[in-house]
């Protein structure tokens, strides 16, 4: 198994990754997919969508062996969270 190498800088990464998402993917699946996880290919634009990261990179990187990878939870800023919540008092 060869471990593929990022291309790009953490910025370059993040901002191709966003702009990729609002641009193209963001209208194809914001409706009916509310927090499943959207894997996008930096370099073609191709995504695949899962409720499972694993399950949705698994599927793109078959179709793209060399993809570059962004992952973003549709309907979030956030693709997980650490850390517990308060609780609203009624």
């Amino acid at each position: 198994m060869t471990i593929q190498q990022p291309r790009y800088s953490k910025e370059e990464f993040a901002q191709r990754g966003d702009e990729i998402y609002e641009t193209q993917v963001r209208s194809q699946v914001e409706t009916d997919n509310h927090g499943k996880i959207v894997a996008i290919d930096l370099e073609t634009g191709a995504f695949e969508v899962d409720a499972s990261e694993i399950a949705a990179c698994d599927r793109l990187e078959a179709r793209h062996p060399d993809a570059q990878i962004w992952i973003v939870r549709i309907g979030s800023r956030h693709v997980r969270r650490f850390g517990g919540r308060s609780r609203k008092s009624a």
